[in-house]
């Protein structure tokens, strides 16, 4: 697990999940980067993921671009349902943008994560 939003992966690629984007953890860390990278290192660290395209192969750093799914979960959608990432659309990949916008919308309204009032 590189940060919130990125994995390196057997084979040692590294996949940048889609849709959404998690506050960082280096250069310089930001506010919940150290909890984001936790959260996602529960949810798929050790973990068999299953990688999910959607219309890009991959990012301008040469990073897969997926949904990462680890059973029935979407990791991507987790992330921010825990308030730990923001909703980000990355047009022409936005198949699932709509449930990521309403997770973060529970997030809001429950002030989980970042957005403790």
């Amino acid at each position: 697990v590189n940060d919130g939003d990125t994995i390196t992966i057997e084979g040692n690629y590294r996949v940048r999940y889609i849709g959404i984007d998690a506050p960082e953890v280096h250069p310089d860390l930001e506010a919940f980067g150290t909890e984001a990278r936790q959260a996602n290192r529960k949810l798929v660290e050790g973990k068999v993921v299953r990688l999910e395209q959607d219309v890009s192969q991959t990012d301008k750093y040469g990073r897969l671009l997926r949904y990462v799914w680890v059973d029935d979960i979407l990791v991507n959608a987790e992330l921010v349902r825990l308030g730990l990432a923001h909703a980000q659309a990355y047009p022409p990949d936005t198949k699932y943008q709509d449930y990521l916008k309403q997770m973060e919308l529970e997030a809001r309204e429950a002030s989980r994560g970042m957005w403790v009032k």
